[in-house]
């Protein structure tokens, strides 16, 4: 049974106790053999917190990795990326009788410390995507990120001399950018899926639009129109970019002007009207908008029909 509150890890070294694994080699960052953790019945439903990265490739894997209420097998090869501070839990099939394989790489933002990756992992922004929005490698995609895998093993399992945590950190840059790479690649070849979402995107802002949502609750957050469409806010910006060249944020923004037009010339609403409606507190704020998208005041759009 799943504890109620999720269970953090601190230390690398801690995890390998855990998960039943020799003491790491070095103190802040490591590369596992998931074929060698233990999947114990004490520790397989918990939730947990960890304190430092982690990046794995599984494959053939009886675990179930679930964020919040999603959840996902890994039947297949398949990396995910996890930030400090993101709650996930694991759950075990005690009966699966097929061979685990892939690697976690464990990193600790103190190995980061003085170099300019601790500023720019930040830029990853897949590091916030959710489970369900993991990244499926071709077979050509995981032979490169193994070996890179193999270059840092090699590196931390050597003689550690100054020059080694420059080597490793630059391995692990190359990492996150092939990682960025296939991502947009995923983004393309999965086209079909990724245009239902945007044809879902705009059901929803449709359906939002022309309700009484606008007045009652204020225009739609990035967060609130993700959380509908049931996909992180992060994964469906960097989507709508990829096939539209926008953020959401922008794609609301356009849908709501696109009301703020129809509004203006169909009514004879006052500008502070309008905005009402359209949910601002505000109608400075609205006509600041409004001639930011279209290089007209309102009164300046309305008055072009006349």
């Amino acid at each position: 049974m799943a504890v109620s509150s999720p269970y953090r890890i601190k230390t690398i070294s801690e995890f390998h106790q855990l998960r039943g694994l020799s003491k790491p080699q070095h103190p802040l960052i490591s590369v596992v053999d998931y074929a060698s953790i233990l999947h114990s019945p004490e520790v397989n439903v918990t939730s947990w917190i960890l304190d430092f990265y982690s990046i794995s490739l599984k494959r053939n894997s009886a675990a179930k990795i679930k964020y919040g209420q999603q959840q996902y097998d890994f039947d297949e090869g398949i990396m995910f990326f996890i930030a400090p501070g993101q709650v996930f839990s694991v759950e075990v099939n005690s009966s699966f009788a097929g061979k685990h394989s892939g690697w976690l790489l464990l990193v600790h933002p103190d190995f980061l410390w003085n170099t300019i990756l601790a500023k720019t992992i930040k830029k990853y922004e897949y590091f916030d995507y959710s489970v369900n929005e993991a990244l499926f490698l071709s077979e050509k995609e995981e032979d490169t990120t193994n070996k890179i895998i193999q270059n840092i093993q090699q590196e931390y399992h050597s003689n550690i001399d100054k020059f080694s945590q420059d080597i490793i950190i630059s391995q692990i840059e190359t990492l996150l950018n092939y990682a960025e790479r296939f991502y947009h690649r995923q983004f393309i070849t999965q086209k079909s899926s990724n245009h239902h979402i945007l044809g879902r995107l705009e059901n929803t802002l449709s359906e939002y639009f022309n309700s009484d949502a606008l007045t009652n609750n204020g225009i739609p957050t990035v967060q609130y129109i993700a959380k509908l469409l049931n996909i992180s806010p992060t994964y469906l910006s960097e989507l709508l970019k990829e096939l539209t060249g926008q953020t959401t944020q922008q794609h609301i923004h356009d849908k709501l002007m696109g009301k703020a037009k129809e509004i203006l010339s169909t009514t004879d609403l006052s500008v502070g009207e309008v905005a009402y409606y359209l949910g601002f507190k505000h109608s400075q704020s609205f006509s600041k908008l409004f001639k930011n998208k279209t290089n007209l005041s309102p009164l300046e759009f309305r008055n072009s029909f006349n």
